[in-house]
């Protein structure tokens, strides 16, 4: 009997969404298998799995696995080695794990907290998928859970304002949920992804939404309170927000206390005064935004966590994958209005030129053939009256040919991925030139001829770091470069900043016949950047009323035709000697 008992495995099923879908499959009789980061839920979640199935009668069984966090790849190796001696196989992996992130402004996360959530999101979900393939029955199926917070078609985005990295993250998950069923469908193994919209949750409630509106606050103040402090007393305050007046006056006198210490002239209690009305107009915003969120559906619902279970479950039905195999499967109702932000021509004018600008050119590629493309690109703006001309390369197995070929150049080859390293550049540029006008940012092309369920950890990390975070990295420091380091605190000085930073992405396949794997495998760095870029943008100019200009290219077309290099001179030309805000967002020249 045990032997034809269905097992699946579900992320971040302590409670939440995970817990539902884990409560729905144990209800029909599978084998249930949780983990998370925290022992406590995952006992309780347990507990409740198990009552689930002895009232069914069921001959499953549940087992939990705490301390396993997603991103832990040695963790999760370990994991599914217990889970073949216990089982010997799996059916179907959910892929729910996740984290909010930071809630801020991209320009104010750091560098570890944006990476943190990217390594949760996009790795943890794809080494789950990968390492679990040693024990994924052959007909079994992989169904992630993302969001529509990020495109849904490649040529329509949907930003997600002070979610930078989530919004990434989740543009490459879908982006890989279709790639891993193009590259697994021989083994008869389906890959499929479900984006919910909102969902009733803790997680919303309490985390998200109150963020974002203590967020607002301090980008657009609030009567007595520098920004500064505002940040401070929403840190201090928000895990108690909903909670009883007592606590609620306890706490914000422990943070008057802690405000004062460090600001002696100012008096504890109108601090702790302001700190009670500011956590009082966070609810506010944060309802008003829910509010505003629940009208664009059609029923003004959000789901419910049985409604995600729900849907993971009919994506399980052995018809219903193969139907929908290899396919983002939308599970949201928000009628939710987009721009048109994506263009194929530009109107290149000759007559504007580089002249008197700060230029930055950063380059992560390893492709012999783009460097010395870049390498013409920066010749022939050497030969305009520049400000100055700056060419930053990453150490690679390209360092000795960049070395060469920019040795008369104002040159560094550095780690780029080195936060301390690039800060330390931008600090030099800013007190030297004033600031950066102008940063092109290439990140090169991965060889769409290796299978991504065959890349090692360092391979994948790589590509993690070249065409996610270093192009966050290096987007947040040119804009405090053309805002000012002191408008993280004074995010009125964003209001003055103008500039342009155009980011050249990952460029389509090349070739006659291209295969839809082929396919798959170039749109995961193309759908990480995307949603990113259209995200900062939102914040740069909706939110910061900024006149920078953040714009991201992608060479190539469907038809596999070669990129223009020509074509690409000449658009980044335009686009760099932009002075005036244009709201480019991206483009795709070739098309």
């Amino acid at each position: 009997m045990n032997d034809i008992i269905k097992t699946i495995l579900v992320t971040g099923s302590g409670t939440g969404i995970g817990q539902a879908v884990a409560r729905k499959f144990a209800k029909a009789g599978y084998n249930i298998i949780i983990l998370g980061r925290r022992k406590e839920p995952l006992v309780e979640a347990s507990s409740i799995l198990s009552e689930i199935i002895a009232e069914g009668k069921f001959s499953s069984k549940v087992t939990y696995f705490p301390g396993v966090d997603v991103s832990d790849l040695d963790a999760l190796v370990a994991m599914f080695e217990k889970i073949k001696s216990e089982f010997g196989h799996i059916d179907i992996i959910v892929n729910n794990a996740g984290v909010s992130g930071p809630v801020k402004i991209f320009t104010n996360s750091s560098l570890q907290e944006f990476r943190d959530c990217v390594s949760i999101h996009l790795s943890g979900t794809f080494w789950t998928s990968v390492k679990g393939l040693d024990v994924l029955e052959k007909s079994g199926k992989i169904i992630t859970i993302s969001t529509f917070f990020t495109e849904e078609n490649k040529f329509e985005q949907r930003p997600y304002r002070f979610r930078t990295p989530y919004t990434a993250a989740q543009g490459a998950k879908n982006r890989l949920s279709e790639c891993l069923a193009w590259e697994l469908v021989e083994q008869g193994i389906q890959s499929l992804a479900t984006n919910p919209g909102p969902v009733h949750s803790d997680r919303i409630y309490k985390t998200v939404y109150p963020k974002a509106a203590a967020e607002f606050l301090r980008i657009g103040g609030f009567p007595g309170l520098t920004n500064r402090l505002i940040e401070e007393i929403a840190t201090g305050l928000l895990p108690y927000l909903g909670d009883d007046n007592a606590i609620i006056e306890t706490q914000s006198r422990e943070v008057a206390k802690r405000i004062v210490k460090g600001n002696p002239d100012l008096n504890e209690d109108e601090i702790q005064d302001l700190s009670k009305k500011l956590l009082q107009k966070i609810q506010e915003i944060a309802e008003k935004v829910q509010n505003n969120t629940k009208k664009m559906i059609v029923d003004n619902e959000f789901l419910s966590q049985d409604d995600v279970a729900q849907m993971v479950f009919n994506l399980s039905d052995e018809k219903t994958s193969r139907l929908l195999n290899g396919k983002v499967i939308p599970n949201d109702r928000v009628f939710y209005p987009v721009k048109p932000i994506i263009e194929r021509k530009i109107n290149h004018d000759s007559t504007k030129n580089l002249d008197n600008k700060v230029i930055l050119v950063t380059v992560t590629t390893t492709s012999q053939k783009e460097i010395k493309e870049i390498f013409e690109f920066v010749s022939s703006i050497k030969k305009v009256n520049t400000k100055q001309l700056i060419i930053l390369t990453h150490k690679n197995e390209l360092t000795d040919i960049s070395n060469d070929l920019f040795k008369d150049f104002h040159h560094h080859n550095l780690d780029l991925s080195n936060e301390d390293a690039v800060k330390k550049v931008f600090n030099t540029i800013n007190s030297r030139y004033e600031k950066v006008d102008s940063t092109f940012h290439f990140t090169g092309t991965y060889d769409y001829e290796n299978e991504f369920t065959s890349l090692d950890p360092d391979k994948w990390n790589r590509m993690i770091e070249e065409f996610i975070n270093i192009p966050h990295l290096i987007t947040r420091e040119s804009v405090l470069s053309m805002a000012s380091p002191e408008a993280l605190d004074n995010p009125d000085l964003f209001k003055t900043a103008k500039g342009n930073i155009i980011i050249i992405g990952p460029q389509a396949p090349i070739g006659k016949k291209i295969s839809g794997v082929i396919r798959a495998r170039a749109e995961v760095f193309r759908g990480a950047l995307r949603p990113y870029v259209t995200t900062a943008n939102q914040e740069l100019h909706d939110v910061l009323n900024s006149n920078i200009n953040l714009t991201l290219i992608l060479q190539g077309n469907v038809n596999g035709d070669p990129a223009n290099f020509e074509k690409l001179r000449d658009t980044l030309t335009t686009l760099g000697a932009q002075e005036e805000f244009k709201n480019n967002l991206i483009y795709h020249i070739d098309e």
